[in-house]
């Protein structure tokens, strides 16, 4: 089974957790792509929910799917939110924001009653810290923050580098769709990530990090002898 079909088994699954009238949260990336695609056919069929998306790009492609999206805004809570990550571990730590759209998942996950990862089998790991960890960080002062982020992680004694995400195409940083840039910090190790994540919050121009740590409750893992789920609250 393919990494595309190991992705589109956990999406599948992921829609058991779903009810009408829901307000559900859509995360951002390749997998979530495969559920919001799912979870547009059980529209299509009938099913009745309200969508918040991620990022701009799953906006359009829920509205392509004829998923209604609800405004945050108006919104005291998601009942559950359905994303990807780009590693995750046995006790659901995550890096997120391959993407560039962590703030915004970060601020649907926050505000959801249940938070539901689905990824493919090469995502589970041991340890997290082996994909470089997105921070998104204001313009102004952008390099300047950079440094103090590697400060950081000297600290640590982690070594690794710091660089500003070029955007695609064309000259410049890579803009996020809060008009922020992502500095991609591709480390060694992760020894600490509950201490480095609280250190990388307290720096100035620091929006916010991948690091998404105990925020998960369940995690769908596809493979190519079908989707487990890890975590204690696993019923549907």
């Amino acid at each position: 089974m393919s990494n595309a079909l190991s992705k589109a088994a956990a999406a599948r699954k992921a829609l058991d957790f779903i009810r009408p009238g829901m307000v559900v949260g859509l995360g951002t990336g390749s997998t979530a792509a495969f559920f919001i695609r799912a979870l547009g056919e059980k529209v299509k069929a009938g099913l009745e929910i309200e969508g918040v998306p991620t990022s701009e790009a799953t906006a359009a492609l829920a509205r392509e799917v004829g998923i209604k999206l609800a405004d945050i805004n108006r919104l005291d809570a998601i009942d559950v939110t359905v994303d990807g990550a780009d590693e995750i571990d046995h006790d659901l730590q995550m890096i997120k924001g391959g993407g560039g759209a962590l703030l915004r998942e970060r601020i649907v996950a926050s505000a959801s009653h249940r938070v539901i990862i689905i990824a493919d089998d090469s995502k589970l790991v041991d340890a997290i810290g082996k994909f470089p960890l997105p921070v998104e960080v204001t313009l102004f002062g952008a390099g300047l923050t950079a440094r103090r982020l590697a400060e950081v992680f000297s600290h640590y004694g982690i070594k690794g580098e710091v660089r500003m995400r070029p955007g695609t195409p064309g000259p410049g940083p890579f803009l996020t769709d809060n008009r922020n840039v992502i500095v991609d910090c591709a480390l060694e190790s992760l020894p600490e990530p509950g201490r480095v994540a609280h250190q990388i919050e307290h720096i100035p121009g620091v929006v916010t990090h991948g690091l998404f740590l105990g925020m998960a409750d369940i995690a769908i893992i596809g493979s190519e002898s079908g989707t487990r789920i890890i975590g204690g609250q696993a019923q549907a």
